[in-house]
């Protein structure tokens, strides 16, 4: 049932220095709850915080956290605790990229995005879960992908990790169905505009960019507030993310044969040089934080590449 107590709640978020997680911080803001928000970097955080206090949060906590540390998330929760005494509303929104083959992607970084990704969701859900499970009440929604329902090329960290992520979920369902005031879901975006694909640790031919059609953070974050009060169901956000379903599941013959060359066109920035390195997945690059990634027009991006991959065939590349 939808959740109509209208008294603040308190709402932790992960990964809410930047993108999806500084959305759904900032509107849990303006509908005056308590927010509780956890990242690696400190400077970051205290910027979102600031724009939270500006919205009409009830209070605001800053909690620097690597959520692959499983002490440093129990610490984190100890803290919300002693300080709220309760949870309402969980959000592991967390993650980190890497582009690349699996012999191509360094060890370390390969292990770090599987690390922040799924073991960070495990160990959110581990300190999390018996709190609301005391409380018979509470959401937690892990942030998922579409590509944890599917393969792409050249993101095997990411894929296994969002892979991983919906297998919890199903499996913490299934466990905790004993608990019927607890909810716990998952929500799946498309590309979003954030800055995740530009501070990716990037190690093939080309750096990522979201996916047509790229949806707002806000639009996502929206989502996610709505999940977790019960007022609309988890899952995929987009149609488009039904239909690249379909052919994965019912066409997989084709799905192979297209989504390599479809890929490079929509996800991949094929005009500019690569920036090889591990990004931010090994440690924080608060400077390059933010709401949105500012990736130009989808449809522009996609014709400049056709274009690029035109000149490539005439030069003979």
């Amino acid at each position: 049932m939808p959740d109509t107590d209208p008294s603040p709640r308190v709402v932790l978020v992960t990964g809410a220095s930047s993108g999806i997680g500084q959305a759904v911080a900032q509107q849990a803001s303006s509908r005056g709850d308590h927010v509780v928000l956890l990242a690696r970097g400190r400077e970051a955080l205290e910027t979102v915080a600031e724009s939270c206090e500006q919205l009409g949060a009830a209070s605001v906590t800053v909690q620097p956290t690597d959520v692959s540390v499983d002490a440093e998330v129990a610490a984190a929760v100890a803290t919300t605790m002693a300080r709220h005494g309760r949870l309402d509303v969980v959000v592991g929104s967390a993650g980190v990229v890497a582009y690349g083959r699996i012999d191509e992607v360094p060890v370390d970084v390969f292990d770090q995005v599987v690390r922040t990704n799924l073991l960070g969701s495990v160990n959110l859900a581990r300190h999390v879960l018996p709190v609301l499970r005391d409380q018979d009440e509470g959401s937690i929604v892990l942030v998922g992908s579409v590509v944890g329902h599917l393969g792409v090329p050249d993101m095997a960290p990411y894929v296994v990790s969002k892979w991983g992520v919906r297998g919890l979920v199903r499996q913490l369902q299934l466990d905790n169905r004993d608990r019927k005031g607890v909810r716990i879901e998952y929500v799946a975006p498309g590309g979003v505009d954030t800055p995740i694909y530009r501070q990716a640790a990037t190690y093939g031919d080309s750096e990522g960019r979201p996916p047509f059609p790229v949806a707002t953070p806000e639009h996502v974050a929206a989502r996610i507030l709505a999940v977790a009060d019960g007022r609309r169901r988890g899952g995929q956000v987009g149609i488009a993310n039904d239909v690249i379903r379909f052919g994965f599941t019912a066409l997989p013959w084709a799905y192979d044969r297209l989504v390599g060359p479809l890929f490079a066109i929509a996800a991949q920035d094929l005009t500019t040089p690569p920036r090889s390195g591990p990004g931010n997945v090994l440690e924080s690059r608060q400077e390059h934080n933010g709401l949105r990634g500012g990736h130009a027009n989808a449809l522009v991006a996609m014709g400049a590449n056709v274009a690029e991959v035109v000149r490539r065939r005439l030069n003979g590349r």
